[in-house]
């Protein structure tokens, strides 16, 4: 697939010039970067001592409240923590400002003027035997000059053919010396490696580097011969509708989710009392979900619920406790299917649900054996869910999102576990668990279809990727994540009845 690629400039006064970086905690509990538009508006308002900044104007339903240093969904009225990060500052550009830059380029572009080399190791192996051509060419185009010519030479230097040949043997040994100095960083790093040999033995290398590193490589005039690296096998070999196979023991073949399932019909205090028990002395320690202490008032400031702020409650369960005012936000603020997930440990009380979006599962046996599973067929599952409309339940209720990848094609062995997987992942896909739509952990792009925690196997006959086969442990610890969205062989008996 080509995309295509572009490079921009930012003003020094601004925040990837003060290499400031704007994050928004997510629902595990890591950090977020926003897009760049997003954290110059907030780090202009920001230093402007300004109380908020209200992010609509450039397209998002939120306010940033720089007092709590909180997001707040202008929809759901959901709260997020936020936070002021300084980085790296971006490099600056001496000279008149260049156009930016992008790929492929428009034909007939005029080129932008030219921009300081870098002298990191990667742009050095790229601009040595560009420079290394470029002054072959300068002088095999200029008179040769005296040995104390203009140039300032040293006597025996700057002259002639056996001058170009110095400089390029210069190159060729300092793009080597580079290339071998590249290899062992990867080394250390654990980078997975294919070997490139050359004229000194073998350097690993990184695949996705490896293809670039021989070109250079060979620009440089170096002896160089990549071995192919491994293939990536994302899909088995072609599979006629005859092979194809229903898996005994499922019924159907395919299964659809059209819209959020019913509300409960009670309210949120009639849901929660099922699964709390009041506490009349709270200990003396905070509420993880306000911060403020058990003994006090609730500090939750979005729209009040009607319970009063200072009552307290236990969850049967796991017996963490909390502010019943701080319960019934946080309900108010999810999914409102009847369920409760606690904060602090993640013990689920109901039946879970989640916010996936329309669409179809598909599965069935194809006659072909994944590595490491010799002994069983494969189960392959075709997941595909259209781009569309978020609704209520959703981040940005109104706005399109996007669903890249799709159709997604998955694998587990045809054994006695896997299809066990299989049946939990049925009802997961029933409860609208699979996939959510949020912002992409590998593009970065928001409003978007993303897997929700419970990883998938996508590549059929390797695993260079880590998303393949043989993993031994692959079935056992998705059975892990399933059993933590509150999904377990109960639940199979549960959608029986």
């Amino acid at each position: 697939t080509i995309r295509p690629v572009r490079r921009s400039y930012y003003d020094p006064s601004s925040a990837p010039g003060k290499g400031v970086v704007w994050e928004w905690e997510n629902d595990s509990g890591t950090w977020t970067p926003y897009d760049m538009d997003v954290g110059i508006t907030i780090q202009r308002a920001y230093e402007k001592q300004h109380p908020w900044v209200d992010l609509s104007a450039i397209g998002f339903c939120y306010v940033i409240d720089f007092a709590t240093m909180g997001q707040i969904n202008r929809q759901t009225q959901r709260k997020r923590r936020v936070r002021r990060r300084l980085d790296m500052v971006y490099p600056l550009v001496s000279g008149t400002l260049p156009k930016s830059q992008s790929w492929p380029a428009s034909p007939g572009a005029a080129a932008a003027p030219p921009v300081p080399a870098c002298t990191c190791p990667q742009c050095l192996l790229v601009m040595s035997p560009l420079a290394a051509q470029g002054g072959r060419r300068q002088a095999a185009s200029t008179p040769a000059l005296s040995s104390a010519g203009a140039s300032g030479s040293p006597p025996g230097v700057g002259s002639g053919k056996g001058s170009r040949a110095s400089l390029g043997t210069l190159n060729r040994s300092h793009l080597q010396r580079l290339a071998i100095a590249q290899s062992r960083v990867l080394i250390a790093s654990g980078v997975p490696t294919v070997p490139v040999k050359n004229l000194t033995g073998s350097s690993p290398v990184n695949p996705a580097l490896a293809g670039i590193t021989g070109i250079l490589m060979s620009a440089a005039g170096l002896p160089v011969c990549l071995t192919r690296p491994p293939k990536l096998v994302l899909h088995p070999p072609p599979v006629s509708k005859s092979e194809i196979q229903s898996i005994p023991g499922i019924s159907h073949s395919c299964r659809k989710t059209t819209k959020k399932q019913a509300k409960k019909g009670k309210t949120p205090e009639e849901v929660l009392k099922k699964y709390l028990q009041k506490v009349r002395h709270p200990p003396d320690e905070d509420c993880t979900i306000c911060m403020e202490r058990l003994s006090a008032p609730s500090g939750y400031k979005g729209p009040q619920p009607a319970i009063k702020p200072d009552l307290v409650g236990k969850l049967v369960k796991c017996s963490h406790i909390f502010h019943l005012h701080c319960l019934v936000a946080m309900y108010n603020n999810g999914n409102k299917d009847g369920s409760l997930q606690c904060p602090t440990c993640k013990t689920i009380y109901g039946v879970k649900t989640g916010t996936q979006p329309p669409g179809k599962m598909e599965y069935h046996i194809i006659p072909h054996a994944l590595p490491g599973h010799a002994d069983c067929k494969t189960i392959r599952i075709i997941y595909n869910i259209p781009p569309g409309v978020q609704g209520p339940e959703h981040p940005n209720p109104g706005k399109s999102f996007t669903a890249r990848g799709f159709p997604r094609h998955c694998y587990l062995p045809d054994s006695e576990k896997g299809r066990k997987v299989l049946k939990l992942l049925l009802v997961a896909w029933d409860r609208r668990l699979i996939f959510a739509i949020g912002t992409s952990s590998t593009t970065g792009e928001s409003d978007t279809v993303i897997w929700n925690e419970i990883h998938h196997k996508t590549e059929f006959g390797s695993n260079l990727t880590g998303h393949g086969y043989p993993d031994i442990n692959y079935l056992d610890n998705v059975l892990a994540e399933l059993a933590a969205q509150g999904i377990t062989e109960e639940s199979l008996a549960q959608e029986k009845d």
